[in-house]
């Protein structure tokens, strides 16, 4: 797992957003947040980036609604989905100022 995080760390994306316009992106902190949860820190990656975990459980039940077809599967991923859209928009709000 050690090694995995180090190719991580070593390989992060650079945003064009931030590169070219020196702004933050709605985006902006999220693979550093998944590292951090990869470590252990959870409350670090909940700070630098709060809709890490409702963003990864939203995936997960992406997957199984998939494979599953739950009754009120794509109603409750709408719910998941707001619910995401609104922690991006004011994560992204917060740190403007």
């Amino acid at each position: 797992m050690k090694s995995f995080i180090d190719f991580l760390e070593s390989n992060l994306l650079y945003c064009p957003t931030k590169q070219l316009l020196d702004i933050n992106c709605l985006g902006c902190g999220l693979q550093r947040s998944f590292i951090l949860l990869l470590k252990g820190d959870i409350i670090s990656s909940l700070l630098m980036y709060p809709a890490i975990l409702p963003l990864l459980i939203m995936i997960g039940y992406l997957i199984l609604h998939i494979l599953f077809n739950f009754k009120n599967g794509a109603k409750i991923l709408t719910y998941f989905y707001i619910l995401n859209s609104i922690l991006i928009i004011v994560n992204y709000f917060m740190k403007l100022y």
